[in-house]
């Protein structure tokens, strides 16, 4: 270096240098800039992840929909379970769980309704994509749930946003769900679906040029275990556990024990060929038509008022609408003291019963099953009309009816005919008949004491239809016997029931009622298939 050249002159200060010599300005302008970009870096992760999750990977919402483990009774949490009935609202903001079936489910982008149905009520359940709750993986699994498949889904209860859901039962609230989970999955293609086979006939009628698919009878009964989950199916066997019920609480009320008989017999309980036969080790014997002679033992056992609901076998070939080859019979059986008039009064007040409790008691019931199969309220007297069967045959003579016999049964158009011509003069569907002659009765009938063409004995129509047959029985040994004969029976087939009688006998009456025409007359259903749950025709024994 030069000795002459110039000193080194130092930079100026500057005040607003920081550390590294950059300013307090320029640092936090990058500190703003590292932030801004941070943000945006988690932004395109989490827009990464939803995207992910619509692709099938990670969800960060995934633990709150999805397929559940298998329930193996694994463990018992406590969880508290809300029927969809009972989604009303009054529970308004409340954080529910419920359990029913897939309906149906639709969904459009961000947003998915679901509609839950549990037997008999439905109830909307709605998903929005807000990241917190429902994911966009959330609603594109829900989406894609197949019809009828069993789940689990929790929520808050709220009013809806677009006013009532007029698709549901349950009409004032729906769910906002934040969890689902599939305990079942429905195959995808189901035989039918429910709403086509819950369609009133009235739909079938209306020129608004939709094409709707009827779905007929063989076909529900293959998958019978699919139509019954329509409502109207699922309130008809509640109204027939109802009549049950209510026959119960009627005789009980009565002093009656209920009792439980044999169903293999080593004969015919009634007379005839109608019995369904088969080999009992080795013995002949035959599925049960009635419990009618073990209620008649039970009486004479000093049970003095008995009554029995259990299946009956009739192998009768009547493909009706009102046959079947195995029912329910609703029996009773009774002591009387002097008359069988006496059992008209026990079923007088057990109708009268039955009628008022399943109209007060089961509206709801009513309600669901009127909806697809309307149907007039039953009319019905208190106390119960009475005419005598000569009093029917000659109003059914007055109006014209050719072939009326008499002496003889009638047939099913003449009962029709009848349940008509009462309805017009009287004014109820429901009445007795009583006083048959002897040749429609079984032997076992006590003839009438004024005319011997006559017996102690009655029917119960509903709508034009039997219901019951029923009358005083014959308790004299020699006089049952004597029958027996006339009827073509053997008495060594019945010779246990005979002896019953030889010990002392009470007189007694009673009769036995179909369950499943009584739930079709009352519903005015048109067909006993409909209220037989698994029903026994003579051209079906499955399922």
């Amino acid at each position: 270096m030069s000795d002459d050249a110039p000193p080194a002159v130092p930079p100026a200060a500057n005040d607003d240098a920081g550390e590294g010599g950059v300013s307090k300005k320029a640092a936090k302008k990058a500190a703003k800039e590292a932030e801004k970009a941070a943000l945006k870096a988690k932004k395109a992760a989490e827009v990464a992840e939803r995207e992910a999750a619509a692709q099938g990977g990670p969800d960060p919402l995934a633990d709150r929909y999805g397929d559940a483990p298998l329930i193996q009774s694994k463990e018992i949490t406590g969880k508290v379970w809300t029927h969809a009935r009972d989604m009303t609202a009054a529970r308004v903001n409340e954080t529910v769980t419920l359990r029913g079936r897939v309906h149906n489910v639709r969904g459009k982008g961000k947003s998915a309704f679901l509609i839950l149905r549990q037997q008999t009520a439905t109830v909307q359940c709605v998903f929005f994509v807000d990241d917190v709750d429902v994911s966009k993986g959330m609603v594109k699994w829900v989406s894609k749930l197949e019809a009828e498949s069993v789940i689990d889904i929790s929520g808050v209860v709220a009013v809806p946003s677009e006013g009532p859901v007029v698709s549901c039962t349950q009409k004032e609230v729906e769910l906002v769900v934040h969890s689902v989970y599939c305990v079942s999955r429905s195959v995808p293609r189901l035989p039918f679906e429910i709403d086509d086979a819950s369609r009133p006939e009235s739909d079938f009628d209306k020129e608004d040029g939709a094409q709707y698919v009827r779905v007929l009878q063989d076909t529900r009964l293959n998958y019978r275990v699919i139509d019954l989950r329509t409502p109207a199916n699922q309130a008809i066997f509640r109204v027939q556990s109802a009549v049950c019920e209510l026959f119960r609480e009627a005789l009980r009320r009565k002093d009656f024990v209920e009792i439980h008989t044999p169903k293999l017999i080593g004969g015919a309980s009634e007379g005839g060929a109608s019995v369904f036969k088969l080999d009992y080790m080795g013995q002949p014997a035959c599925l049960a038509q009635s419990p009618q002679l073990y209620k008649q033992m039970a009486i004479e056992a000093d049970m003095d008022r008995v009554f029995e609901i259990g299946p009956v076998f009739r192998a009768e070939n009547s493909n009706t609408h009102r046959h079947l080859c195995e029912f329910t019979g609703l029996d009773m059986e009774m002591t009387i003291k002097e008359h069988y008039s006496e059992v008209l009064d026990v079923l007088n007040d057990l109708f009268l019963h039955m009628f008022d409790g399943l109209n007060e008691r089961f509206k709801h019931e009513l309600e669901v099953v009127n909806a697809q199969h309307p149907f007039e309220p039953l009319k019905y007297l208190n106390p119960t009309l009475r005419l005598t069967f000569p009093e029917g045959i000659k109003m059914l003579q007055d109006h014209g009816v050719e072939g009326v016999d008499p002496l003889g049964d009638l047939s099913t158009e003449q009962e029709r005919v009848l349940g008509q011509l009462v309805k017009e003069k009287y004014d109820t569907d429901f009445y007795i008949l009583h006083k048959y002659p002897l040749n429609a009765r079984p032997f076992y009938t006590m003839p009438c004491p004024h005319d011997g063409d006559y017996t102690n004995s009655f029917d119960i129509f509903i709508r034009g239809e039997e219901i019951i047959s029923g009358a005083q029985r014959i308790h004299d040994v020699e006089l049952l016997s004597k029958r027996a004969v006339e009827c073509g029976i053997e008495i060594e087939t019945i010779q246990a029931y005979i002896d019953a009688f030889k010990y002392g006998a009470l007189p007694h009456g009673g009769c036995g009622v179909g369950l499943e025409r009584v739930v079709m007359l009352f519903l005015n259903l048109g067909n006993i298939r409909k209220t037989s749950m698994f029903p026994r025709d003579p051209r079906r024994l499955a399922p």
